[in-house]
């Protein structure tokens, strides 16, 4: 039986199958007994071998578990056949009661495949080899057959779904995990090049500040002023990278005011000229895909700070149709290489901003970056809205 089969057995299936199939038992034998004339019969002996195996199921443990097991499926399907073949019944209750409880217990514990098989071969005997005691014992044989094969279809189908779930959400943690993962290093590294290099910096300039007191007390304050000035830019770097850490704050009913209010505490922060243009008064997009192009259009400001010496940074926003383009230009150094290179190129050369390819990427975006070494560098983003 597929594993699949056992995760969707509910867990109080098993107690319930052992009352069911021991009750039927009871049925079984007592019509064995009662019938005329009492005496101990073949099919009598079986009953009675089948109350045992029923009743120790439901006490044994190691036994109950076997319950979903094909050697349990055939025990209780040749009881089934011997019974409604050669034993006594009344008007086929019991023979009709035990079938059906044998196709719940299938279609529930089994693969639809195993459904069809009991029914199949349980026809088989009655047709080929002793017919039923009750006439009426085929149509419900075929009925219940049919229905009980049609519920294991879909079960099967079920559990192909929820496996397929399952290993999406597997896969989507793996990919969180990931992401997590990247951002730390991000973080750590962000810390590292940028507010802790500055921290040592200022801490070995006290150092000499201490020993230049006793020496040149006029050199020594202006160096402290230097020292004041470096804290206050120290200062502004540490607000624009703990700003970098809050949550993307994200107008979903208007991507452009996001988007100019981002422009404006980088401005602030960095002190770099920023300058944001967009023609469109108001843009509403999906809540996912803005907080996606904010996170883009941050990273590429965090990048403009960090690497590009610029003075100046232009940012636009414009809707083409059904395209939405965002566009960061500045006046800095540029990257390493020279030329424009869209996505693909740009993975193929390893070139450009990782995480930003990333993001571009699970949009179903297209980048193309323009590097003019010593005069700046343009990152242009289209995405379907």
């Amino acid at each position: 039986m597929p594993a699949a089969a056992t995760n969707t057995v509910p867990a109080g299936w098993r107690r319930i199958r052992s009352i069911l199939r021991a009750a039927l038992a009871v049925a079984a034998l007592y019509a064995q007994i009662a019938s005329p004339p009492s005496i101990i019969s073949p099919t009598t002996i079986v009953a009675a071998l089948f109350l045992i195996y029923a009743l120790l199921s439901a006490v044994w443990k190691k036994l109950d578990e076997l319950q979903n097991s094909i050697a349990s499926l055939v025990l209780e399907t040749a009881f089934f056949v011997a019974f409604a073949a050669f034993g006594a019944d009344w008007n086929g209750w019991v023979g009709s009661s035990l079938f059906l409880y044998l196709m719940i217990a299938a279609a529930i514990g089994h693969d639809w495949w195993d459904v069809i098989v009991v029914a199949g071969a349980s026809l088989a005997f009655f047709l080929v080899i002793q017919p039923p005691v009750d006439p009426d014992m085929l149509r419900v044989v075929s009925v219940a057959g049919i229905l009980a094969a049609s519920v294991g279809y879909h079960k099967r189908h079920i559990q192909t779904r929820v496996a397929a779930s399952g290993r999406r959400e597997k896969q989507l943690r793996a990919e969180l995990d990931t992401v997590r993962e990247l951002e730390r290093q991000r973080i750590a590294g962000d810390f590292h090049d940028g507010p802790l290099q500055h921290f040592i910096a200022l801490q070995v300039r006290l150092d000499i500040l201490g020993t230049l007191l006793k020496r040149d007390r006029s050199a020594a304050e202006e160096d402290l002023k230097e020292l004041q000035q470096i804290s206050r830019q120290q200062v502004t770097e540490i607000r624009s990278f703990l700003r970098s850490m809050k949550p993307v704050e994200m107008d979903a009913n208007d991507l452009v005011a996001s988007t100019r209010r981002l422009v404006e505490y980088f401005q602030k922060d960095t002190g770099i000229n920023s300058r944001f243009m967009s023609t469109e008064p108001t843009l509403n997009v999906t809540t996912e895909l803005g907080q996606e192009l904010i996170q883009i259009l941050r990273e590429a400001l965090t990048n403009v700070q960090k690497h590009s010496r610029a003075e100046r940074v232009v940012i636009s926003l414009e809707q083409n149709g059904r395209v939405l383009e965002l566009t960061v230009d500045d006046d800095g150094a540029g990257f390493a290489f020279s030329g424009s290179f869209n996505l693909d190129e740009l993975d193929l050369l390893r070139l450009g901003p990782q995480s930003i390819k990333r993001r571009v990427r699970s949009i179903g975006g297209e980048l193309q970056i323009e590097s003019r070494p010593g005069h700046g560098a343009g990152l242009n983003i289209r995405v379907p809205c």
